[in-house]
C-alpha cells in the first residue's frame, strides 16, 4: 500500500512506475506521458532502464489518482507493469544511472558491481553511508579492483570524514590510537588482509574499540577478516566488485598469498 498525503509536495507522494516495453510503439511514452498529466501527476525523472524498461519518479498528492493510474496502465498491451511503489534507493540509483545493482537476497544482502560500474557503486555505497549509524560494510574484490579508491569516493559524496585504520593504498597503515576528534562523524576503513598479517595487539584492541562506535565501519576482505577469529561480527551488507560479470569470487581468488600486496 502507498500512502500518499493530499496537497503536500514531499518525498511521501512520490512514486516509483517501472514498465517493461512488449511493443516499442513510436509515441509510447508520449501517450504514458499524456495519462500522468491528465491525472495531474508530475513527472520528476524518468529514463529507459537496461534498454526495455522505463522507469519514471513520480510526484502524485492524491491516492485515488495513484490507483486509476496503476489500473489504466495494466490494460495496455504494449506494456507490462513491473513496480508502482514508493520509490527506494535501488530504484533512484537505477532512474539515474539507467542501470539496476545486481542484488542477492541474503542475511546479508550482497550487492555485486563489475570495475566499469564503480560510478553507480560510489553512489550506492555514498547514499549508504550518509544514513550514519553503527554500519558493518565488507568489500569483496581482487586486488586493484578499486575496493578502497570506492570506498573513499563514497566517504566524500557522503560529506563524511574517512580514516583508515588498516590500508595499503599509498603505503602500510596501521593505526593503534585514534585522536580525540577522530570517532565523531567518521567512516573507518580496513584492510581485512593487512590487519590480520601485520596486525599487533594494539591495532586490533582499537580495531574492537571502533567496532562499537555508533559510525559506519567498511572492511576490505571480510571472509580473511572473520576467518581471524579475533573480532565476531555481523555484516549488514556485503559488495562484490569484480573485473568482468563472470569472474567467480572465491576466497582462494583474493591473493591469500600476500604477494599481490604491497605490505612490506
Amino acid at each position: 500500500r502507498i500512502t500518499l498525503i493530499s496537497g503536500r509536495a514531499s518525498a511521501e507522494n512520490q512514486l516509483y512506475l517501472e514498465y517493461l516495453i512488449q511493443q516499442n510503439k513510436p509515441g509510447l511514452l508520449g501517450a504514458v506521458s499524456t495519462l500522468l498529466g491528465m491525472l495531474d501527476i508530475n513527472i520528476l525523472t524518468v529514463n529507459s532502464i537496461e534498454e526495455d524498461y522505463r522507469g519514471f519518479l513520480l510526484q502524485c498528492a492524491s491516492e485515488e489518482k495513484a490507483h486509476a493510474l496503476k489500473v489504466a496502465l495494466a490494460k495496455v498491451d504494449s506494456i507490462t507493469l513491473t513496480a508502482f511503489r514508493s520509490p527506494t534507493l535501488l530504484d533512484r540509483l537505477a532512474l539515474r544511472h539507467g542501470k539496476r545493482i545486481t542484488m542477492v537476497d541474503g542475511n546479508p544482502p550482497i550487492y555485486r558491481f563489475i570495475r566499469e560500474e564503480l560510478g553507480l557503486l560510489v553512489d550506492f555505497l555514498g547514499d549508504t553511508l550518509a544514513e550514519g549509524g553503527n554500519q558493518i560494510i565488507g568489500i569483496r574484490g581482487v586486488p586493484r579492483v578499486g575496493k578502497t579508491e570506492a570506498a573513499i569516493s563514497a566517504c566524500v559524496c557522503a560529506n563524511k570524514k574517512w580514516l583508515l585504520l588498516s590500508s595499503t593504498i599509498i603505503r602500510q597503515t596501521l593505526r593503534t590510537t585514534l585522536l580525540s576528534d577522530e570517532g565523531e562523524d567518521s567512516v573507518f576503513l580496513i584492510d581485512g588482509i593487512t590487519s590480520t598479517s601485520r596486525g599487533d595487539g594494539a591495532h586490533w584492541e582499537l580495531l574492537s574499540r571502533v567496532m562499537e562506535l555508533p559510525t559506519p565501519k567498511i572492511i576490505e576482505h571480510p571472509d580473511i577478516f572473520l576467518r581471524d577469529g579475533r573480532l565476531k561480527i555481523g555484516f549488514d551488507l556485503l559488495i562484490e566488485i569484480r573485473n568482468h560479470p563472470q569472474d567467480d569470487l572465491g576466497i582462494e581468488d583474493i591473493a591469500i598469498s600476500f604477494s599481490s600486496f604491497d605490505i612490506s
